[in-house]
């Protein structure tokens, strides 16, 4: 296995009002920026899984919604404005927009579930003198709702966006150098804030997770061992690409070296440890519900796995060809009706899996065929939904339990 995860590569409430007033201003440029549609000839409708696993679909997500997820961020799409989803996708299944990370397009888009551009970042006057923003891998909205922090892997670094001021309010790394030292990372991934205002990342290639802040030009906290990718943790990661935080306050770490996940916590104790089952490179694992996990195996044909902790499969999807071939998809993540919403990195489309049918049943994006105008993307490789359904209001960022963050 390589040490670089890509060589190509869920309830804040606080400052939505600033996020809708922001967004609302944004449409107005976008429908002034818009390109011209792209050709269709390539669209697909959503499809069944010619390969399904036999095992039975995990169930529905358990507990009932929690206060105030009937917010709405971001606002509806003006009126006129068309949406652009493959046939038969039904809008339905999802609970809100989501942010893409769109990769090779060097662009934040929030897209909602009828295929409408309500979002993008940056516009012009959004950088200032001197600032880039290339090839965004990650993003995810912050505990708070007010921010989002995007992860530019092949960058090495980490970036904050505030929403209301549309302007990059913190980085860490230096843009185009990697490194271990000061203000430096090697490949990092999947970075999100916690409610401590420090922010929780994969260093891929520095073989640690770390938590930076904004007060440190150094991490303030980590595990591994620079220079050391192997499997033992928590002194050694085998090339992490994933920390994502539990509910119980844990970490879940995917290691592509050997296919590992554990389960963590800030002293470095190991819950739990398995190979992610029939997968050779796994990416950013998280929970999916109580007791079991999903990951998406980063290959051509890609898979998408669920799991448990004694490593038994509970569900797969993993067609051999046809429309549900996956390439090289890097980030699966749970919905509250119990479907599994997926970036296809290299198949340039977001999709949303149902694992009780076995079909895909929505996407945005045309299978095999990058573009930037609206209904296509470039290498997406991250997403998350917007509140109240991010995913740190998921995991209950928000409420974090005694000495967890």
């Amino acid at each position: 296995m390589g040490t670089s995860r890509r060589p190509r590569r869920r309830r804040g409430s606080r400052g939505l009002a600033a996020l809708a007033l922001a967004l609302a201003l944004s449409l107005s440029v976008l429908a002034c920026t818009a390109g011209p549609r792209e050709p269709d000839g390539h669209k697909v409708s959503p499809t069944t899984a010619s390969t399904a696993s036999s095992n039975p679909a995990p169930g529905p997500p358990s507990g009932p919604p929690g206060p105030g997820q009937a917010s709405a961020w971001p606002p509806a799409a003006a009126p006129g404005v068309p949406g652009h989803l493959a046939p038969k996708s039904d809008p339905s299944v999802l609970p809100g927009p989501i942010v893409i990370a769109d990769k090779h397009n060097n662009r934040l888009v929030v897209v909602s579930p009828q295929g409408q551009v309500l979002w993008q970042w940056p516009q012009p006057g959004d950088l200032a003198p001197g600032q880039t923003f290339k090839v965004p891998d990650d993003v995810f909205v912050s505990p708070d709702g007010t921010s989002l922090i995007a992860t530019q892997e092949d960058d090495f670094v980490v970036t904050e966006v505030d929403l209301a001021t549309r302007k990059i309010v913190w980085r860490y790394g230096t843009p185009g150098r990697h490194g271990s030292g000061p203000n430096q990372l090697w490949n990092p991934d999947d970075a999100m804030k916690l409610p401590d205002g420090t922010v929780v990342a994969a260093d891929i290639k520095n073989c640690r997770v770390v938590d930076l802040s904004p007060s440190s030009p150094r991490p303030v906290w980590g595990l591994g061992t620079l220079g050391s990718c192997t499997h033992h943790p928590p002194t050694q990661f085998g090339s992490p690409n994933g920390v994502f935080p539990l509910p119980n306050g844990h970490f879940l770490v995917t290691e592509i070296n050997g296919a590992w996940v554990d389960e963590l916590d800030r002293s470095g104790h190991v819950f739990w440890a398995v190979h992610v089952p029939g997968a050779t490179y796994p990416s950013d694992s998280s929970e999916l519900r109580l007791g079991q996990y999903v990951t998406a195996d980063y290959t051509n044909p890609g898979q998408v796995v669920v799991f448990d902790q004694s490593g038994t499969t509970l569900w797969r999807w993993n067609p051999g060809g046809g429309e549900g071939r996956l390439n090289h998809p890097s980030l699966a993540e749970g919905l509250p009706n119990g479907d599994i919403l997926l970036n296809d990195d290299d198949n340039h489309r977001v999709i949303v899996l149902d694992p009780a049918q076995n079909r895909i049943v929505w996407q945005y994006g045309h299978t095999g065929v990058a573009g930037s105008a609206p209904g296509y993307l470039n290498t997406p490789d991250g997403l998350d939904p917007v509140p109240p359904h991010s995913f740190a209001d998921t995991v209950g960022l928000t409420r974090p339990s005694p000495g967890s963050w």
